[in-house]
């Protein structure tokens, strides 16, 4: 596939529909200073806008809708992208989604279905409900178009000066890593982190192929896939750098070090890669140029409830 040309179709799709979210230099946060890109302040909270409307926007939507399954904030995504446009939404999450994100799809005015047990059921309930409907299924990251979507925050980033010689981004099912993967093409260093209990990426690079792991802790709800996408995992075979996995604990302790030092808010997931740095399971070589990728924002409990 031409990644190149479906993420620049999808970066003049989304114009007008997303944020161009900012990005900001740290001296605080580490021993050298560090790019950080708040995508934290996206639309709904996370980077999965992106993928969310270039998917709405370059397919025709049947009558019946769209249908999608998640962990949160990708139901979130589609909510907002689906009412944008003026489309139906049926969104399925499981009950480890959390009250914070549960509430933040409700908002949107999509149909909100919560299941019982973890991402994997949703996404059961997502397929029924489109087999028996009709609707449009939006893959939360295992779809050409989700991929490309969001390859437009990484081709956002080099847009805005992006000097980093390596980008450490977090990875639940991988869409995220996959755009990143696939528009930069090898030209800067990609690190993956996962946290340790959900290391679906870890675990197919490992075994050699997709594979089924236990998800959970403290970044579940976002980071929480079963299995790693086919495409992150082609993507990943060829162009990866390296993987690294972090600590409940060390996610927890960058997420407060955003919030004293930069007032940044950002959940577990969002605070993932960060956490790499931080702990010493990511160490730079010297003079190595850092960025990182904070890439959601719905923190649970909600600070300010409605």
């Amino acid at each position: 596939m031409d990644w190149k040309h479906a993420v620049n179709d999808a970066a003049a799709r989304l114009d007008g529909h997303i944020r161009r979210t900012p990005v900001i230099q740290s001296s605080d946060l580490w021993q050298a200073p560090v790019a950080l890109k708040l995508e934290q302040m996206q639309h709904t909270g996370s980077f999965k806008a992106r993928g969310a409307f270039n998917t709405l926007l370059s397919h025709e939507v049947p009558a019946a809708g769209v249908v999608a399954a998640s962990g949160g904030n990708h139901g979130a995504a589609v909510a907002h992208a689906a009412t944008a446009l003026g489309h139906r939404a049926q969104i399925f999450v499981p009950e480890m989604a959390g009250p914070a994100k549960i509430a933040l799809i409700r908002r949107t005015g999509a149909t909100l279905t919560v299941v019982p047990g973890e991402y994997a059921n949703a996404l059961d309930a997502a397929r029924e409900y489109e087999a028996e409907t009709g609707a449009m299924q939006i893959h939360a990251y295992d779809a050409p178009a989700t991929v490309a979507g969001q390859g437009t925050l990484t081709r956002e980033w080099e847009e805005q000066g992006l000097e980093a010689d390596t980008l450490l981004i977090a990875v639940g099912g991988g869409g995220l890593i996959a755009g990143a993967l696939a528009w930069l093409q090898g030209r800067r260093r990609v690190v993956a982190v996962e946290p340790e209990t959900s290391r679906a990426l870890d675990a197919a690079l490992e075994a050699g192929k997709p594979v089924d792991v236990e998800v959970s802790g403290v970044a579940a709800n976002a980071l929480g896939a079963r299995r790693i996408g086919d495409i992150c995992f082609g993507l990943a075979q060829s162009r990866l750098a390296a993987t690294t996995l972090v600590g409940d604990a060390a996610i927890n302790e960058a997420q407060r070090a955003l919030w004293q030092t930069h007032r940044l808010l950002v959940e577990p997931a969002g605070a993932t890669a960060l956490a790499a740095l931080r702990s010493g399971a990511y160490v730079p070589e010297p003079g190595e140029r850092v960025a990182v990728l904070l890439c959601g924002g719905n923190v649970a409990p909600d600070p300010l409830p409605d």
